[in-house]
């Protein structure tokens, strides 16, 4: 016996990290069986019972709030209002069959695309459903109302007494954790990277790996975005992709040494660890002096505002005629000069080198400038006083809750997402169960709903599996059930006993066991609960297989007509589109850069915006189609690392979409003009614009022959090659148009040049994404002929 104990214990904390099921059901099998007994022994209610019983399941099994304790007793008050409203409504709604079908449509359809907004709804979602399914499949009228509304409610109020004072779980938030462990792994790795001979060096580098790595993990691998909706929990969940997405420039960048030219891009990375170390630090402890960090902030400002000002001085001179060579206006052909002076290729490779420092500078700064922004908006969101949460007054610079849920919601208002085709699904899904239970007229047909919300999946095969499961437990619970009552008969006193222990393994066993072992023990759980209302025996169980089997019918006839693909397929479609908006988002960036800032029309600056805003919904229909796929039961026939290299794709192409836009927003004559008149800000001559849209719609084209190939429109492309010709014609144009008749080079040749090196760097990165796509047969395998 010990060691089985132990074998157990050793599983349960395996299966039951920070034993957070095991909290949920103690406190189940301690609050549910003492308000059913009140309400049925005490007071004599079995109505009331029945609800009391229920809806201590709902707001103590099927729901565990994450965050502080105050936002946990929040979340829980909110549910439990919200969910007393649902018991009203479905009873009401109870007294006609169509009524209570429509009903459970459009309630059940709300409720489900809701949990888009945030991983709060989402948890809650189950509870909410069961407190309408319960009243809307039990007809009623509305006298009624009050003995339901009772029952539910002192579940509510005993419940929120229990998770504050039973074994509440501690306050952690593993995201917000792990994103400080980042922050300062990335903040070390900046200050070592001059020592990069040093074995210290090499144990900073794998330290920042690994802090990175679990902070990935922890945000991929949760059935829904480990945050809520609050003000706090938007801005920190925005710190994933952009401290990633720092990973990689450092990555790609080269240690500088101390007699570089290269100084500002020194000091850009020193003053970036800066805001890194002091932000992780505030992010730890939201409520302490922001000061640090805005020093820190105003530090990197000011070297990003040196950077740029100061990247023109290390381009090498530039031959060729007009004032590219200093020496005024000349006769000389570009072709001629190439000829007579060095070759053209080294002097392209010269030119782009030598902005190559200060080119990783301004893109780490850009990105940890982001970061900065976000902690501290996330800080001053915590700060906020209970009067201010109270009344929606967000922290400057964030929108507000309900502008962030429209967002959200918007975005999941397209035929391929993957959030929509659930919520339809279930819907329709639930519907047609209570639609099934009305006509057929099966006792307890609230289980017939319950069946088709237990095993309703994502696609038909996952929800056949689980159906089959679902009535072999059934069956299991049914065959202890009738062993146990043969003896006790209708004695109730033993199953008083048997209840807290039936309720406890039922919680636990899903998580720790299996699926069908759940089903088995709940429905021993059901058989003693209805035989302690009203005894019949054996009976209670073969009813409840009956309305189960119903019930499992109905969820996979829904599954088959809604969805038969599953989320792999519906993951091929988000990538496809999440790349095809990225890069237009791309396009606009760089059309809105060559424009004159004086005359760039409203509608460039529109367009650009829209596509970031598309591009961003994308994105989120991405994130929710994979989660739905990890969330799948069944073989992967993708390993997930490759999906998430793709993933990794779209986030990459988003970020330097937004970096280019930023570069070219702070282009007005003022971010390099106001520290030296002689950086003027021209206009890209004509030929230069077109050099660099041409460059632009290569790379765009290839990313969207990309997308097309993931959706299976067409075979994967081949890599771009280094394109040497547009280089040089980059070269020439930089050298004839934007440098004064002094020589000087303007402030347009190193945005240009910087834009250029993002279009270079997404080019370099399509064999990474074509790699897992031809190893996986992903899109079918083939490639496309030279």
């Amino acid at each position: 016996m010990p060691a089985l104990l132990q074998r157990l214990r050793q599983r349960l904390t395996a299966r039951d990290h920070g034993l957070l099921v095991l909290r949920r059901a103690g406190r189940t099998a301690i609050v549910m069986p003492g308000t059913f007994a009140l309400c049925d022994q005490v007071i004599g209610n079995p109505e009331m019972a029945l609800f009391a019983a229920f809806g201590s399941f709902a707001m103590l099994m099927l729901v565990g709030f994450g965050g502080p304790m105050r936002q946990r007793m929040q979340a829980q008050a909110s549910l439990a209002v919200v969910s007393s409203l649902f018991v009203c409504l479905g009873t009401l709604a109870s007294r006609a069959a169509w009524l209570a079908c429509l009903a459970m449509a459009v309630l059940g359809f709300g409720v489900l695309l809701a949990g888009a907004v945030s991983s709060v709804l989402a948890g809650a979602s189950t509870s909410l459903l069961l407190s309408f399914i319960l009243p809307v499949s039990l007809p009623g009228t509305a006298s009624d109302v009050p003995d339901r509304l009772a029952g539910w409610g002192l579940a509510a109020v005993v419940g929120l007494f229990a998770i504050r004072l039973l074994w509440p779980e501690p306050a952690a938030d593993p995201l917000r954790g792990k994103a400080v462990g980042a922050c300062r792994a990335l903040a070390a790795r900046l200050r070592s990277e001059d020592e990069a001979s040093s074995p210290d060096h090499q144990q900073i580098v794998r330290n920042a790996h690994r802090a990175l790595d679990e902070l990935q993990r922890q945000f991929l691998t949760t059935p829904y975005r480990p945050t809520g909706l609050s003000a706090s929990d938007r801005a920190v969940v925005r710190l994933v992709d952009e401290l990633n997405w720092a990973r990689r420039v450092i990555v790609h960048s080269l240690p500088i040494p101390d007699d570089s030219p290269n100084l500002a891009a020194r000091r850009a990375r020193i003053a970036a660890a800066n805001v890194l170390g002091h932000g992780a630090d505030l992010l730890a402890a939201p409520r302490t002096s922001p000061d640090a960090l805005y020093t820190a902030s105003a530090e990197l400002r000011a070297a990003l505002f040196a950077l740029e000002c100061d990247a023109a001085d290390v381009l090498p001179p530039l031959s060729g005629r007009g004032p590219g060579n200093g020496t005024g206006a000349s006769t000389v052909s570009t072709d001629e000069t190439d000829e007579a002076n060095e070759p053209a290729d080294r002097q392209v490779t010269e030119v782009i080198d030598a902005l190559e420092p200060s080119f990783r500078a301004h893109e780490l700064a850009f990105v940890v400038g982001a970061i900065g922004d976000n902690i501290d908006a996330a800080a001053r969101a915590e700060r906020r006083t209970w009067l201010q949460r109270l009344l929606g007054r967000q922290a400057t610079g964030l929108p507000g809750t309900l502008s962030a849920a429209q967002e959200r919601v918007s975005a999941h208002v397209d035929p391929h997402s993957v959030w929509l085709h659930n919520s339809v699904r279930g819907a329709v899904g639930l519907a047609l169960a209570v639609l099934v239970a009305n006509l057929t007229d099966v006792q307890h047909a609230f289980w017939v709903v319950v069946g088709a919300l237990s095993v309703l999946r994502s696609n038909a095969l996952s929800t056949g599996q689980n159906a089959l499961r679902a009535v072999l437990g059934t069956l299991a619970g049914f065959a202890i059930g009738a062993l146990l009552l043969l003896p006790i008969g209708s004695d109730t006193t033993p199953l008083w006993f048997l209840l807290p222990v039936t309720i406890l393994v039922a919680g636990v066993a899903p998580a720790v066991i299996s699926f069908a072992a759940g089903q088995a023990a709940f429905t021993l759980e059901l058989v003693i609960l209805f035989n302690i209302l009203q005894p019949t025996g054996w009976r209670v169980g073969l009813v409840r297989i009956e309305d189960v089997a119903i019930g499992c019918g109905v969820s996979l006839v829904v599954g088959l007509l809604f969805w038969p693909r599953g989320a792999g397929a519906a993951l091929n479609t988000a990538l496809s589109q999440a790349y095809t908006a990225s890069s237009r988002y791309l396009a606009a960036a760089v059309e809105f850069g060559m424009r004159r800032p004086g005359s760039r029309p409203a509608s460039t600056a529109v367009e650009a915006k829209r596509q970031a805003v598309r591009a961003a919904s994308a994105a989120r229909r991405m994130d929710d189609a994979f989660r739905q796929y990890l969330t799948e039961r069944g073989a992967k026939t993708t390993p997930l690392a490759e999906f998430a290299m793709l993933i990794g794709g779209v986030i990459g192409l988003r970020l330097a979409a937004d970096t280019v836009l930023d570069l070219w927003e702070r282009d007005g004559g003022q971010a390099f003009g106001e520290v030296s008149a002689a950086r003027p800000t021209q206009l890209p001559h004509a030929q230069l614009r077109h050099t660099l849209l041409r460059r632009t719609w290569q790379v765009t084209d290839w990313y969207d022959d990309f997308a097309r190939s993931l959706d299976g429109e067409r075979p994967v492309p081949r890599s771009l090659d280094q394109d040497a010709d547009a280089d040089r014609a980059l070269v020439r144009a930089l050298r004839e148009d934007l440098r004064d008749k002094h020589g000087i080079a303007s402030a347009t040749a190193v945005r240009v040049i910087w834009t250029g090196d993002h279009l270079s760097a997404l080019r370099r990165n399509q064999p990474t994404l074509v790699q897992p796509v031809l190893a996986t047969g992903l899109a079918h395998g083939e490639q496309a002929p030279d």
